[in-house]
């Protein structure tokens, strides 16, 4: 019996999601786009993920402030807390966070719905009635993901500051006002804008990951749960590589 040989499984699929991601490109330059799936697709990726973005980061803001106050009260900064706190929600907490909900939600959801339309050969009949199931499945779902990720990231952002507003008046009593003032005395569009362009990478990551394994499920129904579950690693591992460039490539330009 031969071994399959993990390197070269690895290899392989490598290049066919490279092979995949060129063929996204292709689609987008013909410009023949499915408005309304593409709309269908951010109701559904906003919906199932909304409520849970809010809830955690609500969670996060409130639980970073009251475990960085101690910290901070121990050399008497209690006055640096909404900055400092602040500054990490938006620019590393919330946008990670926020891309592993989506990876957990969205890219299973990619996978496993494009992977059993695969095996009941839905894709087959879409192409032999002439439609481009590339561009309506894939295209779609990958620009939906692009657009509705950074979205989510507002909206936690928004959430985690007030969760760390509260936080702060657990230990002290600071006006709203007063917390808004220290927040953007020391949040820069440095800190905003790196934040928001790595989200558009999130998403892109996640869709075209969800969608390349989705394409790709072989061996029936349990081929899709596969399908789903390698995508949400697949996608949660990028997203911290795209996170670990993102920081490095910040931190350049923050010094030049």
């Amino acid at each position: 019996m031969i071994k399959s040989n993990p390197v070269r499984a690895l290899l392989e699929e490598t290049a066919d999601l490279f092979l995949f991601f060129l063929r996204f490109f292709q689609e987008i330059k013909r410009g023949k786009m499915e408005w309304a799936e593409w709309i269908n697709q951010c109701f559904y990726i906003g919906n199932r993920t909304l409520l849970l973005v809010i809830t955690t980061g609500f969670i996060m803001g409130l639980v970073i402030t009251i475990q960085s106050h101690p910290s901070m009260a121990a050399f008497g900064a209690e006055s640096w807390l909404p900055s400092v706190v602040s500054v990490s929600l938006v620019r590393e907490i919330v946008p990670v966070i926020t891309a592993l909900i989506c990876a957990g939600k969205i890219g299973s959801g990619i996978g496993a719905e494009i992977g059993s339309m695969k095996v009941t050969e839905q894709i087959d009949a879409m192409e032999v009635s002439g439609t481009n199931p590339y561009n309506y499945l894939v295209v779609t779902r990958v620009l939906a993901a692009m657009f509705m990720v950074p979205l989510l990231v507002v909206f936690g952002d928004a959430i985690a500051l007030y969760g760390a507003f509260l936080g702060v008046n657990m230990k002290q009593s600071v006006t709203f006002s007063l917390y808004t003032h220290q927040i953007f005395m020391k949040l820069t569009y440095s800190d905003v804008i790196p934040s928001i362009l790595k989200s558009f990478f999130f998403g892109f990551a996640i869709g075209i990951i969800g969608c390349f394994k989705g394409f790709a499920t072989r061996n029936g129904t349990q081929g899709v749960g596969a399908a789903a579950n390698s995508a949400v690693v697949m996608a949660t591992f990028v997203v911290f590589i795209i996170d670990l460039v993102a920081a490095q490539l910040s931190d350049i330009f923050s010094i030049t």
